[in-house]
């Protein structure tokens, strides 16, 4: 088999992820570099990994360059993502900046692994909402046409990054000894704009069109994208939620055909990527505590809408540093070579 040079840009959370799924789904990789805004060692897994400071030289000679990518705008890839095209590779970036760039593939293997051949050297990983909503509803979309989405996420705070895990934790810890005054107020390095332990709040990005926030327009504007089709109408709330890792959604979809609970649930029982779980009765259905560390999205609370004849609620959950970020871009460079 051929291998890869192969580089990892980034080290936060989702950096990190990308290096335990190249290892963990054994892809072909050569000679592996990690980048960084500055050089250091850091350990993953028990294994020490040197870091290089980035700049423009690092990326000659590498294949595949894996950008862990920001929320924010202008992300490393803005810097350097240019240059490492020059340098004859191909970016695969988990950042925002390049995501609705009509030359630039958004990208989930799942659902349009075709896009990735029109790449002019970057190709983009969709937001981590985004991802498992779409690896969710587009079977059914396959099957009977969607009209409508309704999505509310429950997002954890990994999916702010390390710094917000780190508040969520020391939010608890002053809760746990009784400080129950200015609890956010007193954390230092705050990354959220709330307290978040025993708190959720509708806020995630800035506050954009239409007073929706930028996370709800991503979930409009990519699933367009990725799905070819800008005539679904959809309309997103988006939450952060006291979850370390593991997002959450109920989607109610409106289809353009009739469809039973049955007929979706087996839909998605044979899908790509996705696990359905789905026994009310017994307690069984999707949880973050149970996603964590895994790549498929699970789906579950498949049922129909008593009042509207082609409705139906859906409940997923997926690992937002896994599939909704880290292994969708290694997905990605599978598809690639």
């Amino acid at each position: 088999m051929k291998k890869y040079n192969v580089a990892v840009v980034g080290v936060g959370v989702v950096g990190i992820e990308m290096l335990r799924s190249l290892r963990q789904r054994k892809f072909p990789v050569a000679d592996l570099s990690v980048f960084a805004r500055s050089a250091r060692d850091i350990e993953v897994d028990g294994e020490k990994i040197s870091v290089k400071a980035t700049s423009p030289e690092s990326f000659e000679g590498i294949d595949i360059a894996l950008f862990a990518g920001t929320e924010g705008e202008k992300g490393a890839a803005v810097t350097y993502g240019p240059e490492a095209v020059k340098r004859g590779a191909v970016v695969i970036d988990n950042g925002a900046d390049f995501r609705m760039d009509p030359k630039v593939p958004l990208v989930i293997p799942e659902v349009n692994p075709g896009d990735i051949k029109n790449n002019k050297g970057i190709i983009a990983n969709p937001n981590c909402s985004t991802i498992q909503m779409v690896v969710t509803i587009y079977p059914i979309y396959k099957k009977v046409g969607i009209k409508r989405i309704i999505v509310t996420t429950l997002q954890a705070s990994s999916g702010a990054g390390k710094s917000a895990v780190e508040q969520l934790k020391e939010e608890n810890k002053k809760i746990n000894l009784g400080d129950y005054q200015n609890i956010h107020v007193h954390v230092e390095g705050k990354a959220m704009p709330q307290q978040l332990a025993y708190n959720v709040f509708p806020h995630i990005g800035g506050f954009a069109d239409c007073e929706y926030t930028s996370e709800e327009w991503k979930l409009v504007k990519e699933t367009h994208k990725i799905m070819h089709d800008d005539k679904i109408k959809i309309s997103a709330t988006t939450v952060r939620v006291p979850v370390r890792t593991g997002h959450s959604e109920s989607i109610y979809i409106e289809t353009t055909k009739p469809i039973t609970p049955e007929v979706a649930r087996d839909i998605l029982s044979k899908s790509e990527g996705v696990v359905v779980i789905d026994d009310p009765k017994n307690s069984l259905y999707p949880m973050p505590k149970d996603a964590e560390g895994k790549d498929e999205v699970f789906v579950g609370r498949i049922r129909k809408d008593p009042f509207v004849k082609n409705g139906l609620w859906l409940w997923c959950v997926a690992d937002n540093l896994r599939k909704g970020a880290a292994t969708n871009a290694v997905q990605i460079a599978e598809h690639l070579i």
